[in-house]
């Protein structure tokens, strides 16, 4: 890892130490569309909690050591879709701290047992409010004690975009030789999109970051969020971007179950939505005559979903 937050923390090896230096794999099925042009994709569900939210997760945890905000006396307490919540309860499990979340009611039933294997205290939350909802929950318990609790507040915290900025733009960099043209992420705390493409341009000034969002504030893209429609992140940054696409989750939906089966990648809808917006990043530039390379992520495996509808399609 790049930071010093990611330092290994003694001698030897520990599971926090497996956090990032994931592959970027090619998707040669998908990427055959277009000439010219390789999309691949950032396996972050190699993470030892299975997703992209790991590195985040371990960075606002050991933030709130570093500023003595979080300590044995405190729960570790934030509103989570699921997977940074996963990356708290592992990480506070490996680290010896108690985790509360707040979770919609509907996430995932995959999600909700991994939380509960890890000890965590769950809250679950409106599933007709989704990501918002959770959020106001958490607000209102840590407002009722916050002694009790350390609140790193996901949504509004700088570490969360840092931990992008210091290790996965700079593996991705590594991993093109510097030849990444295009790189593409749905938002949802907005934190891998910002992190990762504020170190892009500043290493590389001339690529170009396209994020992507649900095209309606009903969907079913976990872990993602339609901003106009949303509680809008602290971390985001509007005008980062240099163009923004909208996703349906059909399209996902489909999109996921090509990736199981043609490319042998059995990942997420998220990650699905974000083979989407790479594929029309990827039509734009063939339509140009363009070439280039196109990264996204592959924010979490299908483990989590298994028992959704669509996979029977």
């Amino acid at each position: 890892m790049q930071a010093a937050a990611f330092q290994k923390r003694n001698n030897g090896e520990s599971l926090l130490d497996a956090i990032g230096n994931t592959p970027l794999l090619r998707m040669p099925v998908i990427s055959s569309a277009f000439h010219g042009i390789e999309i691949l994709g950032k396996a972050e569900f190699l993470n030892p909690g299975g997703s992209v939210k790991d590195r985040p997760g371990l960075n606002m945890i050991l933030e709130g050591e570093r500023t003595g905000q979080l300590t044995k006396a405190r729960t570790i307490l934030d509103a989570t879709s699921g997977n940074t919540g996963i990356a708290y309860a592992m990480i506070g499990a490996s680290l010896g701290y108690k985790v509360r979340l707040c979770l919609p009611q509907n996430a995932s039933p995959e999600r909700k047992m991994i939380l509960k294997a890890y000890g965590a205290d769950l809250i679950l939350t409106d599933p007709g409010s989704g990501s918002d909802g959770a959020i106001l929950k958490c607000r209102e318990v840590y407002e009722s004690d916050p002694d009790r609790y350390f609140y790193p507040d996901q949504y509004n915290n700088h570490a969360n975009w840092k931990a992008h900025y210091e290790s996965t733009a700079p593996e991705i960099l590594n991993q093109t030789s510097y030849g990444i043209t295009h790189f593409v992420a749905m938002l949802g705390t907005s934190g891998t999109f910002t992190g990762t493409a504020r170190r892009l341009k500043r290493e590389l000034p001339m690529v170009k970051c396209i994020s992507a969002q649900p095209d309606q504030g009903f969907h079913g893209i976990e872990g993602t969020k339609h901003m106009p429609s949303a509680i809008v992140p602290g971390i985001y940054d509007e005008d980062l971007a240099d163009e923004n696409l909208w996703i349906s989750t059909e399209a996902s939906y489909e999109m996921t179950r090509r990736l199981a089966r043609e490319e042998g990648l059995l990942v997420g809808i998220s990650a699905g939505a974000n083979v989407v917006a790479a594929t029309k990043v990827a039509a734009a530039m063939a339509e140009k005559g363009e070439t280039g390379v196109v990264v996204t992520i592959l924010c979490d495996g299908a483990a989590k979903y298994l028992s959704e509808p669509f996979w029977n399609d």
